[in-house]
Order: C-alpha cells, then sequence, then structure tokens
C-alpha cells in the first residue's frame, strides 16, 4: 500500500491538564468522514523534543493510515504552558498524556484509542 509522503501539519488544538493550555496537532485520515468512528492514537515526545520535531511525522503517518491522531506539546514545553519552562517531570507527563486522551476521547467521531 503507497502513501502519500508528502507531511501536512495538523490542525493547531488546545486543551486543558489541570489550569494549563496544552497545544497540539491534530491529523486525520483522508477522506475523513465525521459520521464514522476511527481509531484514535495519542503520540508524545521524548524528553526534549517538541511536537513539530518527534510526534507529529509519526502521527502524520498514522492518520495516513486511517487513524485519528493527535500529538501535542507536554506541559512547560514549546506552545504548552506550564512554569518552570523546559520542566521534564515524569508524573506530569502522565497527567499530560491522560489529558491527551481525555481531550481525543470526546469528539463523536473517536473510536478506541491508544498511545505511543
Amino acid at each position: 500500500m503507497l502513501h502519500d509522503t508528502r507531511y501536512r501539519e495538523g490542525k493547531k488544538v488546545a486543551f486543558k491538564k489541570f489550569n494549563l493550555n496544552i497545544a497540539g496537532l491534530l491529523f486525520l485520515p483522508d477522506g475523513f468522514d465525521a459520521d464514522k468512528k476511527y481509531p484514535s492514537v495519542v503520540v508524545t515526545h521524548p524528553g526534549g523534543g517538541v511536537k513539530e520535531q518527534c510526534s507529529s511525522p509519526y502521527a502524520w503517518s498514522l492518520a495516513q493510515a486511517g487513524y485519528v491522531t493527535l500529538a501535542f506539546d507536554a506541559s512547560h514545553q514549546d506552545e504548552s504552558e506550564g512554569l518552570p519552562r523546559y520542566l521534564e517531570d515524569p508524573a506530569s507527563r502522565v497527567e499530560d498524556i491522560r489529558s491527551a486522551v481525555d481531550y481525543l476521547m470526546t469528539p463523536v467521531f473517536a473510536g478506541r484509542a491508544g498511545g505511543l
């Protein structure tokens, strides 16, 4: 199966983690139909990374394969809120991921969710 390999950035979205705004990019499959349910994947970046650098290419590729995907900047990183800046806190990252899954599962088109 051949896929279009020309990366296109997802739709900018924001969601809440407690009182912080978290920045994300939502990727939808080609031919997306809001009346259908799609498998969904949250894609997080490694420590020191940002959504455009690390997780978006994976999220985009999964969208090409029919998934609804969300790449996001962890709290305290890049476009997401949080002080101090650039904090890497594993417990906080778990809450970021939980909030991302909650956001992704809110639309009626999101089916079962996974993470990467």
